[in-house]
């Protein structure tokens, strides 16, 4: 029977939502007021909401969505706009990514395969979030605006290494400096979405995939992200020794020596 949906989150005004079903968590994005801007409020409770995820053992996949009519616009402007006029931007704008950045370090430090599912806009620091993670499905209305050329400033929140390493450094270029906003299927042309789905169906494609990559043993799973992540930057002889230490491990579980007795049992029998 499947494990019942257990929501950590105490009140729904929350601006961050958790909610665990099995080896599933959802963590909710919940300022649909303000388009689930990033503000400190919601940097402090992802972060905190992703430390919890990170520490579970039962946990296999986390899915980040938003509450609304979109995924996320980004930074909180007006939280931004008010440190300008007071002259306040450093110490604003750097406790608020002490906290979010803790949080993206979190998701791709994390064992668990993290699953960005967008809808409406994902804007700024919301298109960086959906590209950090490391997949992402989206609704055919989603639009992924870059926003940071517009407004003057550089990107943050992971954007330039979720996008860099799908894309490379060609096309990284031109999304963040020569692309106004492009759509959900054009992400997936250049591979940064793995699949985009009617918007209606969205939360059951999501819930299909996030079932479909939790199927995974833990420790391949949580292996094969970290080689894959660490791939582009180390040496070839490094990445052979970490990927023979890896499937060695791998080997030593309860999940590989079940797998390969049935195999072998089904191999017997033809």
């Amino acid at each position: 029977m499947p494990t019942p949906a257990h929501v950590t989150a105490s009140v729904s005004d929350d601006p961050a939502l958790l909610r665990i079903d099995g080896s599933i968590a959802t963590i909710t994005l919940n300022r649909p007021g303000a388009f689930n801007s990033i503000d400190l409020s919601i940097a402090k409770k992802l972060e905190q909401l992703g430390a919890e995820v990170e520490a579970s053992e039962d946990i296999r996949v986390l899915v980040i969505e938003g509450e609304g009519r979109a995924f996320c616009a980004g930074g909180d402007l007006q939280t931004i706009g008010a440190a300008a006029a007071a002259d306040t931007i450093a110490p604003v704008v750097g406790e608020l990514l002490l906290h979010y950045h803790a949080f993206i370090t979190a998701l791709r430090r994390m064992p668990k395969i993290v699953l960005a599912s967008v809808h409406g806009s994902a804007a700024g620091a919301g298109l960086s979030l959906a590209f950090v993670a490391d997949l992402c499905i989206a609704a055919e209305d989603a639009r992924f605006t870059p926003a940071y050329a517009k407004l003057g400033v550089s990107p943050d929140g992971g954007g330039t290494a979720g996008v860099v390493a799908s894309v490379g450094t060609r096309r990284a270029l031109q999304i963040y400096l020569a692309e106004d906003s492009f759509s959900a299927a054009q992400a997936c042309d250049w591979g940064l979405v793995a699949k985009v789905v009617p918007a209606v169906e969205l939360k059951a494609a999501t819930r299909e995939l996030a079932h479909r990559l939790a199927q995974n043993a833990p420790a391949a799973l949580a292996a094969t992200k970290a080689l894959i992540h660490r791939a582009h930057v180390t040496p070839i002889e490094q990445q052979l020794d970490a990927e023979r230490d890896a499937i060695i491990d791998c080997m030593h579980t309860d999940e590989f020596r079940a797998a390969v007795k049935k195999f072998t049992s089904k191999s017997k029998a033809t």
